[in-house]
Parts: C-alpha cells; structure tokens; sequence
C-alpha cells in the first residue's frame, strides 16, 4: 500500500513539474538573455522577435528560461509571450518554400540558418508554414525547427 502511494506522488510530482513547463515567444525586436534574473547579469544571448524559449521558473519579474539549445538563461517577462507559437531553425541551414513539399520552390529569403525565428502560422502534414520578423512568409519541414 505504501508504495502504492509513493508512486501515485511521484506521478503527480511528474505530473506538476511537466505541465509547468510553458512555451514563450519574444516580442521584442531584440531582447537580451542573461545569467541572471536582473540587468546586473551578464548578457549570456541577444535573440530576436520570435526566439521560442520554454519558462523553467520565474523570479520577481524575470523568467527563467531554456532556448533551443538547452541552455538556460533569464529573460524580462515584458519581453515576451505565451499567445503566439514560435520557431527556430535547429540545424545549419533550412530551405524556406512556397508551399507545403520539395516540390515547391524556395523562396527569396532562403534558406534559414540556425537560430533564424519565426511565428508559427499553420501545419501541414510535416511542413509548417513560417513568417519571419519583417513579414516574410514561407514553409519548412517540422523536423528542421524548434517549435515552442
């Protein structure tokens, strides 16, 4: 019965911690990450509108949080977003196309490199359909972006 008990907490402990993991987005044109939750931390990154992060914490006013490559920094909470999903591309480089498929052609902007951003639009299939900073619009397969 004990046991049966412990692993019932252990679930809802995993349960709890899972589920407040939230997905963030930035908002601002270029937002500083840092080492710390205050301006007298060291800038640790400079990413720009749409770098999808996942909130690990929150400390005052500051959000604790993990990017892309797993590393963690803190983040102002007024610099970013739950509403919106976002992106970042997770390899070297990434083909932008007009439409869902390699049948389509790349667009002017592409390819994206690492660490581009983008707003999630709309999926199809394994193909998600992007936009950039400036309003450029396109699609990239799934597997090449991080998507939070």
């Amino acid at each position: 019965m004990r046991g049966l008990l412990i692993a019932g907490v252990s679930v809802l402990v995993l349960l709890l911690f899972t589920g407040s993991l939230q997905a963030l987005c930035v908002t601002a044109p270029v937002a500083n990450l840092r080492s710390g939750p205050g301006t007298r931390y060291a800038k640790t990154w400079q990413v720009f509108k749409y770098m999808p992060l996942e909130k690990l914490g929150r400390k005052g006013n500051w959000y604790k949080v993990r990017d892309v490559d797993g590393d963690v920094h803190w983040i102002f909470r007024k610099l970013v977003t739950e509403k919106t999903k976002c992106a970042a591309v997770r390899v070297k480089k990434a083909n932008i196309r007009t439409g869902p498929g390699t049948r389509y052609r790349k667009t002017e902007v592409s390819p994206a490199i690492k660490y581009d951003s983008f707003k999630v639009l709309k999926r199809k299939g394994s193909w998600v359909k992007v936009e950039d900073e400036f309003g450029e619009r396109g699609w990239i397969a799934g597997k090449l972006l991080w998507i939070r």
